[in-house]
């Protein structure tokens, strides 16, 4: 078993992802944490039929400035307040593993943990912008993903390069349960009830520092 610092991946995450768990991945900043986080994870939990979702708290976002991002043990915290529910660890795999770029983050953890059957979460807005991503297409060819709807982006979402260039691999929303079980290219878009909380309007708010 991979030893990592249970400060940065608590055991039972672990213990997860080596018993071949069905695993929903969210990265990100989480600059802060906040609701909507938690809701793309409970969706997921619940409409991929998941045992547990793993919030990767980033060390650096690449698309952020390090002037823009608290330190990563008060991002941390904050996690770990937000996420009450039992099935939602909250990691920092990414420092363990030292890696920056999902793509690396992916390829380490198949490499790792074998058996861990992972699904990598997004929420729409991420979705608009994946084909901004270091190897984008390594991804979805990597591992299959999850797209829960963000309020204002479903139109662009679904217009993006990916959700295109990916478009024969597209889950139908009723057959999302079957989504951790697909070979990649596949991935599903899940609309439910919308929640508008974002890190940047929290921060904006003066929320979050």
């Amino acid at each position: 078993m991979a030893r990592f610092d249970p400060d940065l991946v608590p055991p039972q995450a672990l213990a997860q992802l080596n018993a071949g768990a069905k695993i929903g991945l969210l990265g990100g900043s989480f600059n802060p944490a906040h609701e909507a986080h938690v809701h793309i994870s409970l969706v997921a939990l619940r409409r991929l039929r998941l045992d547990a979702v793993h919030w990767l708290v980033s060390p650096q976002n690449p698309l952020k400035g390090a002037s823009e991002t608290a330190e990563l043990e008060k991002r941390l915290a904050r996690a770990r307040q937000i996420a009450t529910d039992p099935r939602i660890e909250v990691t920092a795999i990414e420092q363990a593993l030292g890696t920056r770029f999902t793509v690396d983050t992916v390829e380490a953890l198949q490499r790792r943990f074998p058996k861990a059957r992972l699904v990598w979460l997004m929420g729409g807005d991420n979705l608009a912008q994946f084909h901004r991503w270091r190897r984008w297409q390594e991804i979805a060819r990597r591992v299959p993903f999850a797209v829960i709807a963000r309020p204002g982006y479903t139109i662009n979402a679904l217009a993006a390069p990916a959700a295109r260039l990916f478009a024969d691999a597209r889950v139908a929303a009723s057959k999302a349960a079957e989504l951790p079980g697909k070979a990649p290219p596949a991935w599903v878009f899940i609309e439910e009830r919308l929640d508008p909380a974002s890190s940047t309007a929290l921060r904006q708010r003066g929320l979050w520092r």
